[in-house]
């Protein structure tokens, strides 16, 4: 007579309990940065982080180099320009400005680039529609548009604005 066939065995492995160690790693991925973070959020606010880091606080030196230098103005001449139109009419921009300069040799460097600043000046303008200076966003968008490209022609001094003194369309 034969045996009867030995029963399976169920797959052990199967019926083993998960593995702690997948829960181990998910809690030192939160853990550690919680923990680096709370830390580093402690010596922030204690000031021993932005000391290491060089962000303390001024001292008395540091106060008397860091005085403000007042801006320089440069009077660029007035400028007249006749407007792309498309009427019969002719139309004429006139533009009072000032250049504000950051550093006071900056304005000895615009001074001796002022007729490029003005030849640039008087290009752009005449490219320019009556339409398109209407308004404060109009004027945003010249001043914007000057003094980008016035940057360029007194390179490398810079120009941090320009303040239109008068400007009238007609």
């Amino acid at each position: 007579m034969s045996s009867p066939p030995p029963e399976a065995k169920p797959d052990e492995a199967a019926n083993a309990p998960p593995k702690k160690a997948g829960k181990r790693k998910l809690i030192i991925m939160i853990a550690v940065p919680a923990v680096l973070l709370l830390v580093g959020g402690g010596l922030w606010f204690t000031g021993i982080l932005p000391h290491l880091l060089g962000m303390g606080k001024p001292n008395a030196h540091d106060k008397e180099a860091a005085k403000v230098v007042p801006p320089t103005y440069v009077e660029l001449p007035e400028l007249i320009a006749n407007l792309n139109s498309t009427a019969h009419r002719p139309s004429y921009v006139k533009l009072g400005a000032k250049v504000e300069v950051a550093k006071p040799e900056d304005a000895e460097k615009v001074k001796a680039a002022l007729p490029r600043l003005q030849d640039m000046m008087q290009t752009y303008l005449r490219e320019m529609r009556p339409e398109e200076l209407r308004g404060s966003a109009g004027t945003y968008r010249l001043r914007e548009e000057l003094l980008s490209r016035a940057n360029v022609a007194v390179a490398p001094a810079k120009i941090n604005d320009i303040l239109f003194t008068q400007m009238l369309i007609q």
